[in-house]
């Protein structure tokens, strides 16, 4: 839970084909390996996870599944999907069962308690241990790997990033290597890898320890268009309480989607990354501007269409992962920019559940805004999806409502989403929206961490 609550927010709706996602000690790289994770849905149902990283104590060649048993960790059993292990095998060279590589391999089964913790419903795991030689291997495990790599499947990719360079070395090379992993492309991975190593950086023994897994994935997703990669979170040992920054491993967690921006689906609203960056700075600027007295001056620049937009969002502030104001409205004539100006002063000062927010509070709050779609009045609640829909309930002139991601975070099913809803923000009890309007929207989501 800690890990989670200090991970980067989702950035995107699209839906996540793969992660790569660090596998250090979670004091290490925790925090980063979370912010991976945390790009999924919670409610996703997927058939299998492709687990995939590179051995560390054992030579060899090709890559090798796990079919003797399942994993079991402190948060239960993770099953082996045997059926899917065994027709690799049968289907390619390159693939064995060997358990012997995986006994000892840990960038494997580090993984696993984020994804029990993280994921609502359970899945089956396909372990896969790349051998770290051969740079041939890849292309040929990958396409023994194609037929799996579709939407239902997820494939986690495990590897940290440079090894044992000082702090500031670890940065510049860590950020070119998951530059180049951006483009898609497995030749650039090999010849920014060649380039790392004639560098000649003091202490650095490799600048991605599953460069043959990445390569495998790179295999599979390159000339995909309908794929993009984004980095989601960086941070190296040195940055940690216990790390040495003179000697430090490098942590990268990087998010491939399937499509090209982030969208609500109802509607077709999108913001990409730069867009919601821009926001959220804007928001920030509005939050110490309400907590000093000041007027925010409007921006000086060019702005994009989609921040011009005339639609509806919420701002909510959060201290240490708690509700600290939330205001919001569901439409407007003011462009997008605006109505953030305004929610952020509001949730900041005018919450009336909460006293108005300290400068001293201001420094430390995370901002988390929520973009809506229009409201559509339904006429039978089983329409209703926790954690896609929002929700808004009318009755004799009371109304309340709840962004999508409470029931995500609170996890309520959808009988208590109304109740709690009817109840605790409309004031008209807990059956109260049997007999009232109940109208769904959507969000686009994205926030910031202090």
């Amino acid at each position: 839970d800690e890990l989670f609550r200090h991970a980067e927010y989702p950035v995107s709706q699209d839906e996540v084909a793969a992660v790569i996602v660090p596998h250090a000690g979670y004091v290490f790289s925790g925090k980063v390996a979370a912010s991976g994770f945390n790009q999924i849905p919670r409610d996703s149902i997927f058939d299998r996870v492709f687990l995939i990283g590179s051995s560390h104590r054992v030579a060899f060649n090709g890559a090798s599944v796990y079919s003797q048993g399942d994993y079991l960790t402190p948060l239960g059993r993770v099953e082996v999907d045997r059926a899917v292990v065994q027709k690799l095998v049968d289907s390619s060279p390159e693939i064995s069962s060997d358990p012997f590589v995986h006994i000892n391999e840990h960038s494997l089964e580090v993984e696993l308690p984020f994804l029990q913790h993280h994921l609502k419903h359970p899945f089956k795991l396909v372990p896969v241990v790349m051998g770290p030689h051969d740079a041939k291997d890849a292309p040929l495990v990958a396409k023994a790997l194609e037929e799996w790599f579709r939407p239902g499947n997820l494939f986690v990719i495990s590897t940290d990033f440079s090894h044992y360079p000082a702090y500031e070395d670890a940065k510049k090379v860590d950020a070119l290597t998951a530059d180049t992993i951006l483009k898609n492309d497995p030749s650039e991975l090999l010849n920014i890898l060649e380039k790392n190593r004639q560098l000649q950086i003091e202490g650095l023994s490799t600048s991605l320890c599953g460069w043959s897994s990445v390569l495998t994935l790179l295999y599979l997703t390159q000339g995909k268009d309908n794929l993009r990669f984004e980095k989601i979170d960086y941070q190296n040992s040195g940055d940690t309480p216990l790390g040495d920054k003179d000697r430090v491993v490098g942590y990268n967690a990087i998010a491939v989607f399937r499509s090209s921006q982030t969208k609500t689906k109802e509607s077709g609203f999108s913001l990409n990354r730069e867009e919601q960056q821009w926001l959220l700075k804007r928001a920030r600027q509005a939050l110490w501007a309400a907590v000093n007295d000041e007027v925010l001056k409007a921006p000086g620049h060019s702005i994009s269409e989609n921040i011009e937009a005339r639609v509806g969002a919420f701002v909510s502030l959060y201290n240490n992962g708690k509700l600290r104001g939330c205001i919001g409205n569901f439409g407007s004539d003011a462009p997008l920019w605006k109505v953030i100006d305004r929610m952020t002063a509001g949730a900041a000062l005018n919450d009336s559940r909460f006293l108005p927010v300290t400068k001293d509070e201001a420094r430390e709050l995370d901002i988390e805004i929520s973009v809506l779609t229009p409201k559509r009045k339904v006429d039978d609640v089983s329409e209703i999806v926790p954690g896609k829909h929002g929700i808004y309930i009318e009755k004799d002139g009371r109304s309340g409502t709840f962004l999508p991601q409470v029931a995500e975070k609170t996890g309520w099913n959808l009988e208590e989403f109304l109740g709690h809803c009817a109840r605790d923000k409309a004031g008209i009890g807990w059956d109260g929206w049997k007999d009232a309007n109940v109208f769904v929207y959507e969000a686009l989501v994205f926030g910031d961490k202090k």
